[in-house]
């Protein structure tokens, strides 16, 4: 049991001392690789993110809200049983301008 103990001790005390090497060799690494991604940010997502944006408010400002023509196609909007919520017929993330229902949108009569 004694061997057992020195030996445990010794393989600690070796992995603390390789430890505390590697520590002290990875942290300029680790502050490089930080500035690195810090400028990546700055030079990449950022800019990224901007044209994201204007990418969006440009194609809303030429968008039209009219729905779509309502074709009456027999494999689109299938209903072999009722939604268990509200009236049944409609999904539950059901938007009434661009989800219609099985025969036509809400509120038209076509």
């Amino acid at each position: 049991m004694a061997a057992f103990r020195r030996l445990s001790q010794a393989v600690l005390r070796s992995s603390f001392n390789q430890s505390r090497q590697l520590s002290a060799v990875a942290h300029g690494e680790q502050h490089q690789s930080a500035r690195t991604w810090k400028i990546l940010s700055f030079v990449v997502a950022l800019p990224g993110v901007g044209v994201c944006m204007l990418n969006a408010f440009l194609k809303a400002q030429h968008h039209s809200h009219e729905q779509p023509e309502f074709i009456p196609y027999t494999h689109l909007r299938i209903r072999s049983k009722r939604f268990p919520w509200g009236d049944g017929n409609k999904s539950l993330f059901h938007n009434s301008h661009a989800n219609p229902l099985p025969d036509g949108y809400e509120g038209h009569d076509h």
